[in-house]
């Protein structure tokens, strides 16, 4: 069985000399999925460092479990990684029926919404992404136990904790009625 900090170094030599839509490393993405994942064990942590490794390198999921990735992580993997010819929204409903790829996606939708990240983009582009994952989001979330989406989204994207707190609200206010 792998280690947290083995699946980081696989991560990071998968990834090595890739950059992601904005010019960064892309492992430094993957690292920030996995940092919003640790408070649910270090199966999550690597699932979150290797959740794009199928699907934007040569690594198959056979080959991570050749190398001693635990079984739950490589499920987690493949759950999120992207099939030929199924549609995006397909892909969001399909993962938020599985707990552990909807807390990988969860954190991957959070950190791929940081404005900070998406300020660098083309505005069109911007727009666009910004659209595809509220969408997702709406999908996710209603998967997820509310505390475990503040515990991901508080650490890799603060500011959609506001989000969170103004979807609640309106079912607060249908309760109170």
């Amino acid at each position: 069985m792998k280690t947290v900090s083995e699946v980081d170094a696989l991560a990071s030599a998968a990834h090595a000399g890739q950059t992601d839509k904005t010019g960064v490393p892309y492992v430094e993405h993957v690292r920030a999925v996995a940092a919003g994942l640790a408070a649910f064990g270090d199966d999550l942590v690597m699932a979150g460092l290797l959740h794009d490794v199928v699907e934007d390198t040569a690594w198959t999921a056979e080959r991570l479990r050749a190398a001693g990735v635990p079984p739950r992580v490589v499920a987690a993997v493949e759950a999120v990684t992207n099939l030929p010819g199924v549609p995006y929204e397909e892909k969001i409903r399909r993962i938020a029926t599985d707990r552990d790829a909807t807390l990988v996606k969860i954190a991957d939708n959070a950190h791929n919404s940081r404005t900070d990240r998406a300020e660098r983009l083309p505005e069109e582009k911007r727009v666009r992404l910004a659209a595809k994952y509220r969408a997702a989001r709406d999908v996710l979330w209603a998967a997820a136990d509310e505390r475990d989406i503040e515990a991901i989204v508080g650490v890799v994207n603060p500011p959609l904790l506001e989000e969170l707190r103004e979807r609640r609200q309106p079912r607060e206010r249908r309760r109170a009625v």
